[in-house]
């Protein structure tokens, strides 16, 4: 099994992927959002084996100076841990940053995937129809990371964007994310943590980590009514097709 989006700490990776493995997680992407952070996560990741590297600059830094350093990452994006752009994007629920540094920034690490031929994973809050927007000038592989507006998986179909559920979809509450993972064709879904955040139903109120994606993995299984294992295993490989790992 494979937790396509995860936050490392470095300080905590070594205990954190024995856990995951001991639960059968034994591939890991690991996310960076800043540039200090995208050189800490490549390391982790040449580091321990089954770990690859996301690397970008988060939207809600659209404002700080990291926004301005971006050309830093591009020697990053060459190695070979490193899988994929992101995460970035747009966020205007929590407003962080100012909407067009964010567009600016979100247009400018699509430029990058897309000259590094990396795929691009993206935040998306409260801006479905700017998202949308920019991502219809992208031509490379889309990942719509935590997935949680159910009016973005119209495009996604369209496009043959891929679609990663984190912990929750296990939420009580979390009616129509489970309706939107049913209707995710079965070549275009991953499952994700977003760990330490989004701890799933079984651990709220704990710190997330890797080994808890199957907790999100069972969760996508009783919404579409098949077999665990093989949507494991189904999962598993769109990881593969959509980072080229």
């Amino acid at each position: 099994m494979i937790d396509t989006h995860a936050h490392l700490d470095p300080g905590e990776a070594d205990e954190v992927l024995t856990r995951a493995r001991e639960a059968g997680v034994e591939r890991v992407i690991a996310v960076a959002t800043t540039v200090a952070g995208a050189e800490e996560t490549v390391a982790l990741a040449e580091r321990h084996d089954g770990v690859y590297a996301c690397i970008g600059i988060h939207p809600h830094n659209a404002g700080s100076d990291d926004a301005g350093r971006l050309d830093e990452l591009a020697p990053l994006l060459d190695r070979a841990r490193v899988v994929a752009v992101g995460e970035t994007g747009l966020d205007y629920f929590r407003d962080y940053a100012p909407r067009v540094a964010q567009q600016h920034l979100f247009e400018e690490e699509l430029a990058l995937a897309r000259e590094h031929g990396k795929p691009a994973v993206i935040h998306t809050r409260a801006a479905d129809d700017d998202t949308v927007a920019v991502l219809s000038g992208f031509d490379g592989t889309v990942v719509l990371h935590c997935f949680s507006s159910p009016g973005l998986l119209e495009p996604a179909l369209e496009h043959g964007w891929y679609v990663s559920f984190a912990g929750n979809v296990t939420y009580p509450n979390a009616y129509e994310l489970r309706a939107a993972a049913r209707g995710v064709p079965s070549d275009r879904l991953l499952a994700e943590t977003d760990s330490p955040y989004l701890a799933p139903q079984a651990m709220r109120g704990r710190r997330n980590e890797p080994a808890n994606v199957l907790y999100t993995l069972a969760a996508l299984a009783e919404a579409r009514g098949v077999d665990t294992a093989e949507l494991a295993e189904q999962i598993d490989a769109n990881a593969t097709a959509a980072f080229s790992l």
